[in-house]
């Protein structure tokens, strides 16, 4: 089983139509949040259409988990489909304890990752500092799949994905793995 993993789309339709080709073969979408709105302190892209985005991800022939993050409010998730007004989505895949929250309730990794240990996940799926990155803190891996649409450190736009029990980073605008893990 392929799960697309991606975190801070804030509403970029272009971000969003690169992000569907990369996951055309998964059988799931993990996202970790900030969906629609481009928050007070990101600037409005020229494909930001937040209404248009919730419309691509409700026709997406993937299903989609969400989490709901920091700029996500109430009347955007009237615009989704599935639910996204929970702070915090928990699935088994493959035997594997997974939590895909946003972040900012835990800035702190270490913090995250003890939060994940009392409630026996092996993977933290994250996101709200649209820096990518993958750490492990005794036995949890926290992954980040940076952000599609506005993203910080190098500037690379990312997405992630768990395939056989790997983890990937990839450059969103040529596929090219960047980083990668294991569970």
């Amino acid at each position: 089983m392929r799960i697309g993993m991606v975190s801070d789309t804030h509403g970029d339709v272009k971000a969003w139509k690169r992000v569907e080709e990369m996951f055309a073969g998964c059988q799931l979408i993990l996202h970790a949040g900030d969906h629609l709105y481009n928050g007070a302190f990101n600037p409005v892209l020229p494909s930001y259409d937040p209404l248009e985005l919730a419309g691509m991800m409700n026709a997406s022939a993937v299903p989609i988990l969400h989490a709901r993050g920091n700029c996500d409010s109430e009347v955007d998730s009237l615009a989704l489909t599935d639910p996204m007004m929970s702070p915090y989505v928990f699935l088994v895949w493959e035997g594997i304890r997974i939590l895909v929250t946003h972040g900012d309730a835990y800035p702190d990794p270490v913090d995250l990752a003890a939060q994940g240990r009392r409630w026996g996940v092996r993977l933290i799926v994250r996101g709200h500092t649209h820096e990518r990155g993958i750490s492990t803190w005794d036995g949890v891996t926290l992954f980040n799949p940076g952000s599609c649409s506005l993203p910080k450190g190098d500037g690379a736009a990312t997405v992630g994905l768990l395939q056989d029990r790997e983890l990937m980073l990839l450059r969103l605008d040529d596929g090219e793995v960047l980083e990668r893990g294991s569970l």
